[in-house]
C-alpha cells in the first residue's frame, strides 16, 4: 500500500509549532490534546464533544481513544458537516491522535500519538481497541511506528506512574519521544488547573532533554473541562 504523507508532514509541522507555544494557560480553553469518547472509555459522543469544543473556542484539539480512532473519524465526519453548514465560522483544527500503552523502564506508561496518517502500516496494530504484545509493546517501538506513520510522540501524564518522571523522561527521550504532557491536573481539581509542582518539574526536564511540551484534560466524562 502506496501511503500519501504530504499531508500528514504539514499537520505534523503545524502541530510542532503550537506544542513549541503551549504554556501553563493554553489548556482548557485554548487548547486540549487529551481527551476521550464512547469509543474507548469515555462518556462523551463525538458529536457532543465537537460541540462542546466549537462552544469553548478551543483553537486546536485532538480526540486520543485507547487504541482506537473511531472517535476521531467520528468527530471529523461532524466537523466537516457542521463547518459545511457555518461556512463563516471558525473552528478548531482537530489532530489525529490515539493513545497507546507501552512499556518503558519496565513499567506500563501510556504514549499520545498525534497527526499520524490513520491508514499507514506501522501504526494499524496499535488501532485494534486493544493493546499489542511482544516487541511492538516496547515504547522504543511504538515511538518508531508513530514516527514512521508521521506523527509525534507524547509521554502521558508522565508523573503519574509507579516510577518516577526523573527515571520516566529520560528513558522515553533516549527511546525517541518528542514531547510530555507538562500541564496537567493529577488532582482532578475543579475547576480544571495543572498541577503547579508536577508541572514545573516536566517542564524541567522538558527542557533539559530538548522535549515539546503539551497539555490536556484527559477528560473521561461529560465535560471537556473537567478531566472525570
Amino acid at each position: 500500500m502506496v501511503v500519501n504523507l504530504t499531508q500528514t508532514s504539514a499537520s505534523t509541522e503545524l502541530l510542532k509549532q503550537v506544542f513549541q507555544r503551549i504554556d501553563a494557560h493554553s489548556c482548557p480553553t485554548l487548547f486540549n490534546f487529551h481527551m476521550h469518547t464512547v469509543h474507548s472509555d469515555g462518556r462523551l459522543q463525538p458529536s457532543v464533544l465537537m460541540e462542546q469544543a466549537i462552544a469553548i473556542g478551543l483553537k486546536g484539539l485532538a480526540i486520543t481513544d485507547h487504541h482506537c480512532i473511531d472517535g476521531y473519524q467520528a468527530a471529523r465526519v461532524w466537523l466537516e458537516d457542521w463547518q459545511w453548514n457555518n461556512p463563516e465560522s471558525r473552528i478548531p483544527h482537530l489532530w489525529s491522535g490515539a493513545e497507546i500503552n507501552a512499556n518503558l523502564l519496565d513499567n506500563e506508561v501510556h504514549i499520545l500519538a498525534y497527526a499520524f496518517e490513520l491508514e499507514h502500516p506501522s501504526i494499524k496494530p496499535y488501532l485494534q481497541k486493544r493493546p499489542i504484545t511482544g516487541k511492538g509493546y516496547e515504547a522504543i517501538n511504538v515511538i518508531a511506528a508513530i514516527h514512521d506513520a508521521g506523527g509525534l510522540a507524547v509521554l502521558a501524564h508522565p508523573a503519574r506512574y509507579r516510577r518516577s518522571h526523573f527515571d520516566l523522561i529520560p528513558a522515553a527521550a533516549e527511546s525517541g519521544i518528542d514531547g510530555v504532557e507538562t500541564f496537567y491536573a493529577y488532582n482532578n481539581p475543579s475547576p480544571w488547573r495543572p498541577s503547579a509542582r508536577e508541572s514545573e518539574q516536566v517542564q524541567q526536564l522538558a527542557s533539559e532533554y530538548s522535549l515539546l511540551n503539551t497539555c490536556g484534560t484527559d477528560t473521561h466524562g461529560l465535560n471537556l473541562l473537567q478531566r472525570l
